[in-house]
Order: structure tokens, then C-alpha cells, then sequence
């Protein structure tokens, strides 16, 4: 999918100067560990949010989306932007986070498709928000490297949008391309491309139940990580090693559970990294498992539609492991599969799911 420079054209009278787009992505290990400080491990997937831009030469800003609100613009003055609480605060957030770092940006009209699903877990929002930064830099040539972008975008998210949102997902929308994962350090920024072994074939699959991130419960999880580490004096749970696991569990319910889990999902993404590196697919598998387990029982942010696919990914004999990816309270489950087996799988899983949950899942990996 692109966007077509006619319906920009059909919209605004003119065709569009910078048309660019951001992946959306599958967390493949590492849940709720980046606001902690600590390790993630996403990748890309093929679902993309494609921006198409025409620079103006006043402060008006323009914009439409293809999936939502039909054909008539939201408009709105650079300096003006105020938060109407859905998705065109994310391109105000940009303009406004541009401003404030100094850039010299003019107005412009937009137009943004997208075949990333929202509230799947597949960071619509941060596709939206890379997009829409990529498509600023390239009007107006801004001196932005893909990092700075990165961290520019989760702004745009914390600051304006109001979602208290950690750097990952910005960041591999940013950095990462196909069958690339970014293994990232999210308190230095530090990170490394790894390729994604031949031997595994991804399948995602989206619930149907939605989520959101400026919602409470992912609130009250980080908040609950901050009385945690102020409680056992460090820093960031990422300080805590497995040593302090039972010094942990001695504060008060649920403190204990919510660190246990940012210290070992921490160790979960090392341990996958090195079983990526040497091929090691049953042991990623095992670290998929434990980590949903941890997520759902520690962490408390699955929900029975999402604990059924990974059961049911389990039972089939292709599956190497299976996980809640995405912040949790709905969202999808990223399966690893043997080669070949990831249509297969997605059709029975799906099918199972849709039978005992009375929902509709959507394969989203491998495409249709």
C-alpha cells in the first residue's frame, strides 16, 4: 500500500512534494522493561503508516486520515495545537515537539493511510508519529537523525498525546527494516541489529480485544514500578538484579510481582538474544512461554482472549513459543514458527479462537 498522489490531489488541488512512511511493530521479548530502563528486543512488520505531505506557505496545518473522518480536513494553526484526545493529536504533537526543539518548520497539508491496526499492540501510534516526523525532516531538509527522531516522537507521545510511553517503539519504527530485530539498551539508547534466523517464520495475530496506552491500567503499572524502585532505592527496576528478586517480594502486593517481572523479562531479553545468535530455537521458545507467564501472573496485563491464543499456539505442533507482545489488556500474541508452518498455524489458531471466544481474531502475520 502507498498513497495514491491523486486522492492527495483530489483532496488539496495539488500533488503531495514528500510522501513517506513507518512500519508498525512485534515486540518479540521484553514487556514493560523500557520505562524501567532496561532491554527490549522488537521487530518490524509489514503492516506501514504512510504519510504524504505539501508544504504551505503559511502556519496552517491540514490533515486527513484515510481510516478515519472522512474527506474533511482537521485544520489547526502551528503554535495553536491544542490535545483533542484521538488520533490528530499525534501530528499535532509532532509540530508542536518540532517547535519546541527548534526546528523551522512552515505548514503543510496531510494525508495519512495506514494498514497498521490500532489498539492491536502493534504501535500504531508510534508508526503515526515516525511517519509524520520523517515527513517534516524531508519538507523542510531538518538536520534529524533517525534517533533524535525516535526520541522527538516518544515527546510527541508523553508530552502532548499524555501517554506515558517508553523509547522502544519509536525507536524500531525508526531504526529497524524487515527480519531485522533492534536489541536496545533503553537507558543509553545503545542498540544493535540483529538478523532474524532463516528458521523461524513469525506469525501475529490481533485478539480483537483493543487497548490504549493513555489508559489507566498502564498508568498505574508504571507507577507501581516507580514506588518499587523508590521502595528498594535504586534508580530504575533495570538496576536490580536476580539477587534482589526476594528482597522484592518483601514489599507490599503488588510491588514484588510487578519488580520480579521487570527483573527477570530483563534477563528473558539477554537470554533470547544469545539463543538468536546460536540458533537456538526451542530455548527462544521456552523464553516466550515464561515471559507470558510472568506477564499474565506478575504483571497482570493479559486478558483470557490473549491467554487462549497462546494456548492454543501451544498445542500445534509447528510452534516453537508464544507471547502477549504490546503493553497488554488486549492487543496480539506474536507465535514463533517452523518455516513454512506460519499460514497453517495462523489458520487453526484463528479458527480455534474464533470458535471458543466468540471474537474475531485477524492474522496480521504472515499477510493475507
Amino acid at each position: 500500500m502507498t498513497i495514491d498522489p491523486s486522492r492527495f490531489e483530489a483532496l488539496y488541488g495539488r500533488r503531495p512534494e514528500v510522501r513517506v512512511s513507518a512500519p508498525g511493530r512485534v515486540n518479540l521479548i521484553g514487556e514493560h522493561t523500557d520505562y524501567n530502563e532496561g532491554f527490549v528486543l522488537p521487530t518490524v512488520i509489514p503492516q506501514r503508516t504512510h504519510v504524504a505531505l505539501a508544504p504551505r506557505d503559511d502556519r496552517q496545518v491540514r490533515v486527513v486520515s484515510g481510516q478515519v473522518g472522512g474527506d474533511a480536513p482537521f485544520e489547526y494553526r502551528l503554535g495553536g495545537e491544542r490535545p483533542r484526545h484521538d488520533w490528530t493529536d499525534y501530528v499535532q504533537g509532532v509540530t508542536r515537539v518540532l517547535a519546541g526543539e527548534g526546528f523551522a518548520i512552515a505548514g503543510a497539508d496531510l494525508l495519512v493511510e495506514s494498514t497498521v491496526p490500532v489498539g492491536s499492540g502493534l504501535s500504531s501510534s508510534a508508526a503515526l508519529l515516525v511517519a509524520t516526523a520523517r515527513a517534516f525532516r524531508e519538507a523542510h531538509a531538518l538536520p534529524l537523525g533517525d534517533v533524535a527522531l525516535a526520541r522527538l516522537a516518544q515527546r510527541a507521545e508523553t508530552d502532548f498525546v499524555g501517554a506515558p510511553v517508553g523509547i522502544m517503539d519509536q525507536m524500531v519504527c525508526s531504526l529497524a527494516s524487515d527480519r531485522e530485530a533492534l536489541f536496545l539498551d533503553a537507558r543509553t539508547l545503545d542498540y544493535r541489529l540483529i538478523t532474524l534466523p532463516p528458521e523461524v517464520e513469525l506469525v501475529v495475530i490481533n485478539s480483537g480485544v483493543a487497548h490504549q496506552h493513555s489508559s489507566g491500567d498502564y498508568r498505574t503499572r508504571r507507577a507501581e514500578c516507580e514506588r518499587a524502585a523508590a521502595a528498594l532505592g535504586v534508580a530504575a527496576l533495570r538496576d536490580l538484579g536476580a539477587d534482589d528478586v526476594p528482597r522484592a517480594m518483601a514489599l507490599p502486593e503488588p510491588l514484588g510481582r510487578r519488580a520480579r517481572h521487570v527483573v527477570t523479562e530483563d534477563d528473558r531479553v539477554l537470554e533470547a538474544v544469545a539463543a538468536i545468535e546460536r540458533g537456538d530455537l526451542v530455548e527462544l521458545g521456552r523464553l516466550f512461554y515464561a515471559s507470558h507467564v510472568s506477564m499474565r501472573d506478575d504483571y497482570e496485563v493479559s486478558v483470557p482472549e490473549i491467554d487462549l491464543l497462546v494456548e492454543l499456539a501451544r498445542s500445534e505442533p509447528g510452534v516453537h513459543g508464544a507471547r502477549l507482545t504490546g503493553g497488554g489488556f488486549g492487543g496480539s500474541v506474536v507465535i514463533l514458527a517452523r518455516p513454512g508452518e506460519g499460514r497453517r498455524v495462523a489458520g487453526r489458531v484463528k479458527s480455534a479462537y474464533d470458535r471458543q471466544s466468540g471474537r474475531a481474531a485477524t492474522v496480521l502475520v504472515p499477510e493475507p
